[in-house]
């Protein structure tokens, strides 16, 4: 990229600056590609972050089924990572996951898993396993909160064979013959998964992120403390695909160890280290074998870090000089935190990112971790907080002493709770793929490049005052 008509004096974030629009033959938005092109797998730049109210095993297959990748916290237990990877490796390509309920469970129950909303249904199935009938999300908004979902099948929901869905067109052109909105896809009887048309029109458009086997990817974060290589085995073990060495602080020489001890065990898994946001980290991690730097500190909805000690870059600035140094070393940056819109997104990979990062605006979807919750005006949310926080904290180092854990949690930083809304119009994590993907398209178009690198090479950006960044705001009201 290039500054237009100017040059900055001062460390600039996303909202200080803009993308021009530049001369472009590009005609469709379908006509770009947004893959990285690196080691990961990838087929869109977008990773869901490793804290633990946002990537889960459900959050971390969906993303793979996309095109992106879900990076499970290091805060997981060893044997449940295991479990988690295992369980992503095991789920369907073609379909949705399957929400499962048994019939005795109740309509309170499912809407703190699932929320009433038209495009999503759930499964019901025996305690032998045997299929008993599907029913759409919406229809929990109409039923009586302490009613049994066996109750609830009335009548089969009509099923989707799987041998009669060759394709994602073709299965798209039968649920609209059909009138379906959601339905489950059964296999020789048993469910195997279940498709809405919307997910079925997806399903033409995204690439999705699969292993040598054909299974999705998955990434999973470790520490750079303890038993480093011995989790590093264990991992790859269970089949995942990236390793991510994570610490707040990832210029240190602990780092530097950890990721060499990794890279001497030859696993031959791509190896994202981080945080950092200097050109001298990018060169001594990468020099100790780091693949990806994850690039960031202090920008994300629930840290505190730049506050409480003043230490962070503004995140355009740190990703465009971290990702120059990588790319001259043949490495790759992930641009991790600080997005608030898709225009955040398109401007960190402008800036040299080979996939951003995105933690908070995910948590609040159905695919997140956690149940859904309802405030006093009847809106549905999720809690967030910060990986630093006291309420990570007592997560992480729950098994120490209370002596021990009490200094732990006497230096915890970042917000403990916050309320991450349900987006009614977009609730799941595909809704906002779907939303941020689209505005990336857009974006490549007007920069009239067809690949990421087509991107990065042409991108003009301009340097605004607050009151521009205010100017490009759609206004919330009518005149």
């Amino acid at each position: 990229m290039q500054f237009y008509a100017t040059t900055p004096r001062h460390d600039l974030t996303y909202s200080d600056v803009f993308l021009v629009p530049s001369r472009s033959s590009v005609t469709s938005r379908l006509d770009v590609s947004l893959a990285p092109g690196d080691s990961t797998g990838m087929s869109i730049p977008l990773v869901s972050a490793n804290m633990n109210s946002v990537t889960g095993p459900r959050l971390a297959a969906t993303m793979a089924r996309r095109g992106g990748l879900g990076v499970l916290p290091q805060d997981m237990p060893l044997q449940d990572l295991d479990a988690a990877i295992r369980w992503v490796k095991e789920q369907p390509v073609r379909f949705d996951t399957p929400f499962i309920f048994d019939p005795d469970d109740t309509v309170a129950h499912a809407v703190t898993i699932v929320p009433a909303v038209e495009g999503h249904g759930i499964v019901v199935r025996d305690d032998a396993g045997r299929y008993l009938g599907c029913i759409p999300s919406a229809r929990l908004a109409t039923a009586l909160p302490d009613a049994r979902l066996g109750d609830l099948l009335h009548g089969a929901l009509t099923s989707l064979d799987a041998d009669d869905l060759p394709d994602a067109r073709a299965a798209f052109d039968v649920m609209a013959a059909a009138d379906l909105e959601f339905a489950p896809v059964l296999h020789h009887g048993e469910v195997i998964g279940t498709l809405s048309r919307r997910s079925a029109l997806r399903s033409s458009i995204y690439e999705p992120a699969l292993d040598d086997g054909g299974r999705l990817r998955v990434a999973a974060a470790v520490g750079i403390n303890g038993d480093v290589e011995g989790k590093a085995r264990a991992l790859a073990a269970a089949g995942v695909d990236v390793l991510v060495l994570d610490t707040a602080h990832g210029d240190q020489e602990a780092m530097r160890s950890a990721i060499r001890a990794v890279k001497a065990l030859g696993l031959g898994l791509p190896i994202v280290a981080g945080n950092v946001v200097t050109d001298q980290a990018v060169r001594d991690l990468v020099e100790a074998g780091a693949d990806i730097l994850k690039v960031g500190v202090g920008p994300g909805a629930m840290c505190t870090t730049r506050m409480m000690t003043a230490v962070g870059r503004p995140q355009f600035s740190a990703v465009l000089e971290t990702a120059d140094a990588a790319r001259e070393l043949g490495a790759g940056v992930w641009a991790d935190g600080g997005v608030r819109y898709p225009r955040d997104v398109a401007l960190g990979l402008a800036a040299g990112g080979a996939a951003v990062m995105i933690g908070s605006w995910f948590a609040g979807t159905i695919e997140a971790p956690g149940t859904l919750k309802t405030d006093a005006s009847g809106r549905l949310y999720k809690e967030s907080w910060g990986m630093a926080s006291t309420k990570a904290v007592q997560e992480r180092f729950g098994r120490l002493s209370a002596y021990e854990l009490a200094r732990k949690l006497l230096f915890a930083e970042g917000i403990s709770s916050s309320t991450i809304y349900l987006d009614p119009l977009r609730p799941s994590v595909e809704d906002l793929l779907d939303m941020i993907t689209t505005g990336l398209r857009s974006s490549f178009t007007y920069a009239g490049a067809r690949t990421l690198l087509e991107f990065q090479d042409r991108a003009l950006v301009g340097i605004q005052s607050a009151a521009g960044y205010e100017e490009g705001k759609p206004l919330p009201v009518s005149w």
